[in-house]
C-alpha cells in the first residue's frame, strides 16, 4: 500500500476522528476528563461535517472565483490558446460499463469544457493520471478524452496523462503547451478547487482565465439552517476540508504538498 496514501486517509475525516475516537475510548479510565472531551469533540465535528450548512459556510471560503458568464465563452479563442480541463477520479471496473469510466467530478468538468469548447472552438487538453504508479488501468485523461469524444462529439487534442497531484497537472501541461506557443489557457475545475488550481498554473508560466463549475457555496435551502446531517453533505465537507488542507501546505509547505 502506498505510504502517502495511507497518512492521507488517516488525515482526513473520517480517518482522524475515528483515531481521536479510538484514543478517547483507550484513556476512558486513565484520563476519564480527556477522554470525555475527545468523544464529545468528535461527536460534534462529525455532526457538523454531516451538516449543509458547513457545507455552504466552507464552499464561501474557497470558492473566490466568479463563474465565467456563458456570453464570453464565443470570445474566448481572442483571449485564450487553449483549454484545460483537470481530471478528479474514476470509477474502476463498473458493472454497468463493463469498464473503467470517468467519475462523476470528472464527468461534470468534461460536460463544462465541451460546451466551453464548442462556443470557442479552441482546442482541449485533459490532465489526470492514475492513483497507483503500478496501475494497469487507462490514465483519467484518457477515460475523460472519451467522454469529451463520444458523448460530447468533441475532439481532444492532447492527453495529459502521467499527473497524479494538481501540481503535476501544470507542470506536465506546462510541457505539452508552452513548446507550441500555448501558455494562455482557460481552467476548468471544480469551484473549491479553483483557486489552488489557478496558483499553481500561474506559478508555472500559464495565463490563466478561471472557468470554475460545481459550486458547493450555494444556498442550501434546507429546513433548520441546514444544521440536520446528511450523508451526501458529509462527502462534500469531506472535499472541503481536504481542499483547504491542500491550498494551506501549497502555500506553507510547498515541498510537503508536493508529495500529496
Amino acid at each position: 500500500m502506498d505510504l502517502r496514501y495511507l497518512l492521507k486517509m488517516l488525515a482526513l475525516p473520517p480517518g482522524c476522528l475515528l483515531l481521536v475516537l479510538l484514543v478517547a475510548w483507550l484513556f476512558r479510565r486513565r484520563l476519564p476528563r480527556l477522554a470525555s472531551l475527545l468523544f464529545l469533540g468528535s461527536v460534534a465535528a462529525l455532526w457538523m461535517l454531516s451538516t449543509p450548512w458547513f457545507v455552504e459556510w466552507g464552499g464561501r471560503r474557497l470558492e473566490t472565483d466568479a463563474p465565467l458568464p456563458a456570453a464570453a465563452w464565443p470570445v474566448l479563442a481572442g483571449r485564450a490558446d487553449a483549454i484545460v480541463v483537470l481530471g478528479a477520479g474514476r470509477r474502476e471496473s463498473d458493472p454497468g460499463w463493463g469498464k473503467d469510466v470517468a467519475g462523476i467530478y470528472s464527468t461534470e468538468r468534461v460536460r463544462y469544457g465541451a460546451r466551453i469548447a464548442k462556443a470557442s472552438q479552441l482546442p482541449v487538453l485533459v490532465s489526470g493520471g492514475k492513483v497507483w504508479e503500478d496501475d494497469s488501468h487507462p490514465s483519467e485523461a484518457d477515460l475523460m478524452a472519451e467522454v469529451f469524444e463520444q458523448d460530447h462529439q468533441q475532439p481532444v487534442q492532447w492527453r495529459e496523462g502521467d499527473s497524479r497531484t494538481t501540481q503535476e497537472n501544470a507542470e506536465r501541461s506546462w510541457a505539452m503547451l508552452e513548446p507550441q506557443g500555448k501558455t494562455r489557457i482557460v481552467l476548468v475545475t471544480q469551484a473549491w478547487h479553483m483557486p489552488r488550481a489557478r496558483r499553481l498554473f500561474l506559478q508555472q508560466g500559464f495565463t490563466v482565465i478561471p472557468a470554475p463549475m460545481g459550486y458547493l457555496s450555494a444556498p442550501n435551502g434546507r429546513p433548520f439552517h441546514g444544521l440536520l446531517p446528511d450523508a451526501n453533505s458529509f462527502s462534500n465537507s469531506v472535499l472541503i476540508v481536504h481542499e483547504g488542507l491542500g491550498a494551506w501546505l501549497y502555500a506553507h509547505a510547498p515541498a510537503l504538498a508536493s508529495s500529496r
